[in-house]
């Protein structure tokens, strides 16, 4: 029968050098140098000072980073929590109240509403986009969402 203090490791155990003791003066180390000595590895890349691969290689290809538009999300249960009724909501008032805080620097940012939870008063929305389960909670709540910019 299967006992807890019956069982053995499965794996074997890893030797643990440079200990000292019975592997003569250099404990299973080998020589001299940065390897056989304790404390932080060398990093996978070091090529002992020379110039690393990664950087002697040619950059090719796009690169998007510099032009992508970052989305900030809202949900419809958090405009029901900030917001009374008969509101306008902008991305402006958003940044204002510091509901959103977009990166530094981000000029073009998307708002988009999401359909999270439930809304009880009338909203004005004005957004990049919007999800249809979101469209029909606010404009159910007799509300009105207005599409801005590029992403529809």
């Amino acid at each position: 029968m299967l006992q807890l203090d019956k069982l053995t490791p499965l794996l074997k155990k890893r030797k643990r050098v440079g200990r000292g003791g019975s592997r003569g003066g250099t404990s299973g180390k080998g020589n001299k140098g940065q390897k056989a000595r304790s404390g932080p590895k060398i990093d996978p890349g070091f090529e002992g000072g020379q110039m690393p691969l990664y950087r002697r290689l040619p950059k090719r290809g796009f690169n998007n980073t510099q032009f992508r538009s970052e989305i900030h999300v809202i949900n419809v249960d958090q405009l029901n929590n900030l917001f009374q009724a008969n509101d306008v909501i902008t991305k402006e008032l958003l940044i204002e109240k510091r509901i959103i805080k977009p990166s530094k620097g981000e000029r073009n940012f998307v708002l988009k509403v999401l359909g999270r939870g439930e809304l009880a008063k009338k909203l004005s929305i004005h957004a990049d986009s919007c999800s249809g389960a979101a469209r029909q909670a606010i404009e159910n709540a007799g509300g009105e969402v207005t599409l801005i910019g590029e992403i529809r």
